[in-house]
């Protein structure tokens, strides 16, 4: 050290790292949020699409409602049996590698759907799009977490799931106007809508392969000093967390948190794909307008979805009262779904909708910033699956439900009530995750 020179305080020391770490965040919340943004849009475009192609795959083919109904739900069964495996393969082999496997696969199945021609087949590839697409939000979640601190959790989660309700301003236009190419080429409508809406999940597929870093030290866009900087602060916090955590994936199958959890992602699942994979020929019922309008109108609940996700998750952040926002907004998702079920008057039905939806999606953030508070390592990847995986099997019950009720009473108003109930019991059983999920 030179003469004179004085070594510079340790909190001038502390300060500068976490600038530097700051710095760095900044930066990937700009480069990979919005990148995995748009995946998460084709993904959920891809797995709800089947809704917009029922306003006249269903007559073509001649399924009934109650097996389009099954038929949309067995995407989940197949998302349910690989889920595990495929999140445990991530974290074995990189994120980079295993998303793009999922993506270019998920994506020539969707353009296979182009070729239903009965129940059967029907069947078939909805089955085996939820295979193919096993592990990637899981991934994704378990990905955010190797990336963002807990501070920065819940809001990262959240924007990234924001995806899920852009997904449904965006897929509504572009797949009524798709129904609109009936005939071009030959090829129906919902067929041009399946191939068209498949391809880009193969591009985006190549691109993470080629560009997607798995670790921040290998983030050739952050310097040197940041990816340490950023590394050392998400080391930091995991060796505090580490003294609480699970960290065997048979911990985390034994802790009763995650089943906790598992069940209320159930049933707020049941609500969500009970209603959006219906809600194209809900909002059809109304009378108002052809396939396109149709999907314009669709699009209106998760305007007011996307705002209030990005909000309730940024507020749970700052407070760290995960378990309030999630009871306050579930508690609004099932309020909602019950009063639409109640109005006959169409846009009271679609404003009572965009309400269930806003309290719905706005669950997710906090909800997925829970299971990295006590899970570490093999048990995060395995935990978050299991979470994922059986709370998904709701996304086989709600619609099947949904076309249970409607083909026996002819109204979707009995589905639309069993709906809420679900997402009550999500709610009420959220009131029992324990304030400190770190101990």
């Amino acid at each position: 050290m030179a003469a004179g020179r004085q070594p510079t305080p340790a909190p001038a020391l502390w300060s500068a790292e976490t600038a530097l770490a700051d710095a760095a965040l900044a930066k990937v919340r700009r480069r990979l949020l919005p990148f995995l943004f748009l995946l998460y849009i084709v993904n959920y475009m891809d797995r709800i699409n089947v809704g917009f192609a029922s306003l006249r795959m269903n007559h073509d083919l001649g399924l009934s409602d109650q097996v389009f109904g099954v038929g949309a739900g067995l995407f989940f069964i197949g998302y349910f049996i690989f889920e595990i495996p495929s999140n445990l393969i991530l974290a074995r082999v990189g994120a980079r590698t295993w998303i793009a496997r999922i993506m270019i696969t998920w994506g020539l199945v969707a353009i296979a759907m182009m070729f239903v021609r009965g129940e059967r087949s029907f069947y078939a590839l909805r089955f085996l799009l939820g295979v193919a697409e096993a592990g990637f939000f899981p991934g994704v979640v378990l990905y955010l977490g190797w990336w963002f601190p807990e501070r920065e959790r819940a809001r990262a989660i959240a924007l990234f799931m924001t995806a899920t309700a852009i997904a449904g301003i965006v897929v509504g236009p572009i797949s009524g106007a798709l129904l609109m190419m009936h005939g071009f080429l030959g090829i129906k409508g919902w067929q041009w809508l399946f191939a068209m809406e498949g391809f880009p999940a193969m591009v985006l597929g190549l691109v993470v392969a080629l560009w997607l870093p798995d670790r921040p030290d290998e983030a050739r866009w952050l310097s040197a000093s940041e990816r340490g900087a950023l590394a050392e602060a998400l080391a930091r916090e995991g060796a505090l967390r580490d003294t609480g955590a699970r960290h065997t994936l048979g911990e985390a199958f034994l802790d009763a948190r995650v089943w906790l959890l598992a069940a209320i992602y159930f049933g707020f699942v049941m609500g969500v794909y009970g209603v959006n994979l219906w809600l194209p020929q809900i909002v059809s019922d109304f009378g108002l307008g052809g396939d396109f309008a149709i999907g314009v109108i669709t699009a209106i609940p998760s305007v007011g979805a996307a705002i209030c996700m990005v909000k309730v998750g940024r507020a749970s952040d700052r407070s760290g009262a995960r378990r309030r926002y999630l009871v306050l907004a579930l508690s609004v998702g099932a309020l909602g779904l019950l009063l639409s079920a109640i109005t006959r008057n169409p846009y009271l039905e679609l404003a009572t909708i965009s309400i269930s939806f806003a309290g719905i999606f706005s669950a997710l953030g906090p909800f997925w910033a829970i299971p990295n508070l006590f899970l570490g390592g093999a048990a995060a990847a395995g935990g978050i699956a299991l979470i994922n995986s059986l709370g998904n099997l709701g996304g086989f019950v709600g619609p099947t439900l949904m076309g249970y009720m409607k083909q026996t009473t002819g109204s979707f108003a009995g589905g639309l009530a069993l709906l809420a109930l679900g997402i009550a019991g999500a709610a009420a059983l959220s009131m029992l995750v324990p304030r400190a999920t770190n101990s």
